[in-house]
């Protein structure tokens, strides 16, 4: 997410670090070098003229600390208007009425909205321990309804049936009164869409927003679309009273101006965030946490919290115990923790959220492809228990035995122990002299010829 914004403006801290002091020179070299950056990343101009005027502004006044270094005091500024231009704050969910909180959801066909629907009643009932029951007002479109009824299966809500040959004021109206003879907390409607806007579908929807009275009325938009996702949230909250916004297909967009355009120029929030296509992956939307991962500063907060959800913690307990008594470290070890770190997204995912990324090589991330870790947890389930744990009993009929059950060359099984080996002497570290001789042997890894992990020997890189 935002790869060419982050990697062009941490080029232009770079350079702005060795001065002195910030002067207006050095400053106005620094924002045209923002101003580009952000243009190129599809910004609405708007939104690139403020941003710099006010950055501007800051950085020559008194607001710079004489603690800080110039590209320190630099960064700080632009972190701080990054935060203003996307919202102050993650603005949540208004449910506090009268159940059921009715969510309207609108927007263009073809940005996701339906599996939006989805995502947020998973989201509803996983962290805010909602009822939640969905229902489609998408009389148009071929198999809106039955995709809505598959996928609330799927996350384990209420679905509630309707039939195209019904009028969607019709749907609607039974399902706000299934929703509260049922006492469900959430009913989330899904409206139709229509490849742009117009006139009919406007005064459709605008027509089921007086009958339902919703809580949240909920703009969905491809994140992919640059300013264009701004310009068309604006037209649809001229029409109808949008409370927020929910930018889907965030992962793909290696440019950014939606999530930078959409608050300044519709004056309503950024609530959510779509970052991939399982249930999980929409996240409450924090201007702060992004504005840090678009200076390469990575996502701590966010990173900490997904481990929270995704990390199996029993086992991560048992392992943790297992490594300090020195009990070793076999292939079925290893296969757990290439499942801990799918879970959470993958290496390019968690890259995405850690600090200090930007200092790696342009889009490093980008060549780590996860395949190769489903590959590598192919092989270890075609071993016999024993062989996992004893894996130097491997000979040449059980590794051709394996590959074959694996659809993978014998190259391929000789990497991944290779790599087994080198991480199993790093925790033999951990045991022995702790975190320093573990940084030690990593560093050790990284050199020439180290091969172990992505950015090192290319070891996994060629797997």
């Amino acid at each position: 997410m935002f790869d060419s914004l982050t990697d062009r403006l941490t080029g232009t801290f770079r350079k702005i670090t060795g001065k002195a002091v910030l002067s207006d020179a050095n400053i106005q070299d620094a924002l045209a070098e923002v101003r580009r950056a952000l243009l190129e990343a599809d910004v609405a101009l708007p939104v690139v003229k403020e941003f710099i005027e006010r950055v501007s502004l800051r950085a020559v006044g008194q607001e710079v600390s004489k603690s800080l270094s110039p590209g320190q005091a630099f960064i700080k500024v632009v972190q701080a208007e990054l935060e203003a231009i996307m919202g102050s704050a993650n603005t949540e969910l208004n449910l506090r009425t009268t159940p059921p909180a009715v969510v309207l959801m609108a927007g263009l066909q073809g940005a996701g909205k339906t599996t939006t629907v989805a995502k947020l009643s998973y989201y509803l009932k996983r962290e805010s321990k909602k009822s939640v029951m969905v229902v489609s007002a998408d009389i148009y479109r071929p198999a809106a309804i039955q995709q809505l009824a598959t996928l609330a299966q799927e996350v384990g809500v209420q679905f509630f049936a309707s039939d195209s040959s019904q009028t969607p004021a019709l749907i609607v109206a039974a399902a706000l009164a299934e929703a509260k003879r049922k006492f469900i907390d959430v009913l989330i409607v899904d409206t139709a869409g229509r490849l742009a806007i117009d006139q009919a579908m406007m005064a459709e929807i605008s027509a089921l927003h007086q009958q339902l009275n919703p809580v949240e009325t909920l703009f969905v938009v491809d994140a992919m679309t640059g300013q264009d996702a701004a310009n068309t949230a604006k037209a649809f909250n001229d029409g109808l009273p949008l409370t927020g916004v929910i930018l889907t297909k965030a992962d793909g967009d290696a440019r950014g101006g939606a999530a930078l355009s959409v608050r300044h120029i519709t004056g309503k929030p950024i609530k959510f965030i779509g970052m991939g296509e399982k249930p999980e992956a929409l996240e409450p939307f924090y201007p702060d946490r992004i504005a840090s991962r678009i200076l390469g500063m990575g996502d701590m907060l966010s990173l900490i919290e997904e481990a929270e959800r995704k990390v199996d913690k029993e086992k991560a307990v048992k392992f943790a115990q297992k490594i300090k008594q020195g009990k070793g470290f076999d292939l079925e070890d290893f296969k757990e923790q290439l499942k801990q770190m799918q879970n959470m997204g993958g290496v390019a995912s968690i890259m995405d959220k850690m600090p200090g990324m930007g200092g790696l090589p342009l889009h490093a991330a980008k060549h780590v492809d996860d395949s190769q870790f489903r590959r590598m947890e192919a092989i270890i389930n075609s071993m016999t228990m024993r062989e996992r744990v004893s894996p130097g009993i491997l000979n040449g009929s059980r590794k051709r035995r394996i590959t074959l059950g694996s659809g993978t060359q014998v190259q391929d099984l000789n990497r991944l122990l290779k790599q087994h080996k080198q991480i199993q002497k790093l925790m033999k570290k951990m045991k022995g002299g702790g975190m320093a001789n573990l940084m030690r042997g990593l560093g050790g890894m990284q050199g020439p010829g180290g091969g172990g992990f992505p950015g090192g020997g290319g070891g996994l890189r060629r797997f």
